[in-house]
């Protein structure tokens, strides 16, 4: 892989609510009679934003790298995946610069749980708090999110080489 002083990347991931589903998002547990259905945990933020981190490099999704039929994914914990996006990053010459997530859900309200999430995200990715962009916003109605049957994630993340990141 070139050093290339900065790279970028975007993920998305959509999972749907379901009953008798614990409802963890950015790596917390956020009381809803529903949580994220998935092979996994199925935190569609960590989710998305280890994708970013992968495609930044060049890389396969996660599901090339944590396969659902492979039976030790099942249930795995999220924050393991984006654990491992992060070291990998880190093998590769690369720092977190920045990230900025949007999560689109109607309910529960995102709002009350952002800063325990980024605070989160913070120790995960390495980095401080004034380098996570966290916002929360509803689909206004519309598609399966809109009609609380899921919740969605959208992340860009970049990167930067070693060698700039500490000019910064």
């Amino acid at each position: 892989m070139k050093n290339l002083p900065f790279r970028i990347g975007h993920g998305y991931d959509l999972h749907r609510l379901e009953a008798d589903r614990k409802l963890v998002l950015g790596g917390i547990h956020i009381p809803h009679e529903k949580g994220l259905a998935g092979h996994s945990d199925a935190d569609c933020l960590l989710h998305a934003l280890a994708d970013a981190i992968f495609g930044a490099l060049g890389l396969p999704d996660i599901g090339y790298h944590f396969p659902d039929h492979d039976p030790k994914n099942k249930d795995l914990d999220s924050m393991i995946i984006l654990e491992r996006s992060v070291a990998v990053c880190k093998d590769a010459g690369y720092i977190i610069g920045n990230v900025d997530v949007v999560i689109l859900a109607e309910e529960p309200k995102m709002s009350p749980h952002l800063d325990k999430i980024r605070e989160s995200l913070g120790k995960t990715l390495e980095t401080t708090a004034d380098r996570i962009g966290l916002k929360a916003t509803t689909n206004e109605g519309l598609g399966e999110v809109g009609r609380k049957e899921a919740i969605a994630a959208h992340a860009v993340c970049l990167l930067m080489h070693e060698e700039n990141g500490t000019n910064y």
